[in-house]
């Protein structure tokens, strides 16, 4: 407590927080709102016949809770919301906001390993690449970080104030500064095993790759290396969204959890986390890109592709009649 406590006699710099990132935050939420609601258009026309399908379609729903989960955010953090909104915050949907980013953190995970599969092992059968697996990991996923998260709502019981919800640690209490260092523990270990195990995977389909070019290297290959190279967005896109936002966490947890004499260091810590934070909230807009670029089934679903198809089929079937 007194670690917590101590780190509240230095006031935070709001200026970015309070003014620059709520209107980045409105931005992606309105184009998220647009990109995951085609999406989701488009697969609830798309049956799950592939664990890649199960496994987008889990994405797709974690991107919009979190999406769903901005406005209150926007709100709290811009100062326009009154102070009951900013509790409301700390206790229930940043940590739905959290838990949303954990699972598809997880779920990229999958959907890498989906991909390497494909590439390297692509004849043999094996059990994890039935959808009812699929569906189950995914259900378990669900369940597991609900599970992890719900103490932080429990735990967060604290006399909300207006000076108090400042900060959303000054809600918890002793078991829940506890519980709160144990999920940054769990939290970090998700996101490093999977950027491990991701990182592997994808030297081994690269190697895989420039084998095949290699060996069956022609001049008319170029639109198959074009399309095979998109695999790496997968990669690409967790890299980018989420790999600065924990190198940034390791040392402001330990300067939240540990006492701190240098304000001007702990408030450069935090508006580094608020920032990188907000890179990672950009993955509900980065993700659309891995349904566009490796689902042909989700981009036939698109209404405007859908349309231009119809468009072509009435044309065809015109110039017979013509004919």
């Amino acid at each position: 407590m007194q670690s917590f406590n101590g780190s509240a006699s230095c006031p935070r710099d709001t200026r970015v927080t309070r003014l620059v990132l709520p209107a980045l935050y409105s931005v992606v939420f309105l184009t998220s709102l647009l990109l995951n609601t085609l999406a989701l258009r488009a697969f609830l026309h798309t049956p799950s016949s592939s664990t890649f399908i199960v496994y987008l379609k889990n994405t797709l729903v974690a991107d919009l809770i979190m999406t769903l989960t901005l406005p209150f955010k926007i709100l709290s953090d811009s100062s326009l919301g009154p102070w009951q909104l900013r509790a409301f915050v700390c206790r229930f949907s940043s940590v739905v906001f959290y838990e949303t980013m954990y699972v598809g953190i997880v779920l990229l995970g999958l959907i890498a390993f989906d991909r390497f599969l494909k590439i390297v092992r692509p004849f043999e059968k094996y059990f994890v690449k039935k959808p009812a697996f699929a569906k189950m990991i995914s259900v378990l996923i669900w369940i597991i970080l609900f599970l992890i998260s719900l103490p932080n709502m429990i735990l967060n019981n604290g006399e909300a104030t207006p000076s108090s919800v400042k900060r959303c640690v000054s809600l918890k209490g002793r078991l829940g500064l506890k519980w709160h260092r144990v999920v940054n523990y769990i939290c970090q270990f998700i996101f490093w095993t999977v950027f491990v195990l991701m990182f592997l995977f994808y030297v081994v389909i690269a190697k895989k790759l420039y084998n095949s070019y290699k060996k069956f290297k022609r001049k008319d290959n170029k639109s198959t290396k074009k399309w095979e190279g998109k695999v790496f967005v997968v990669v690409a896109v967790f890299s980018v969204c989420f790999a600065p936002f924990h190198f940034t966490r390791v040392p402001y947890i330990h300067s939240q959890t540990h006492n701190q004499t240098d304000c001007k260091l702990e408030n450069q810590l935090y508006i580094a986390k608020e920032t990188t934070l907000f890179l990672a909230a950009t993955n509900v807009c980065m993700d659309p890109l891995i349904y566009i670029f490796l689902c042909k089934k989700f981009i036939r679903r698109l209404p405007c592709v859908r349309g231009r198809r119809e468009e072509h089929q009435y044309s065809q079937t015109d110039n017979i009649t013509l004919s």
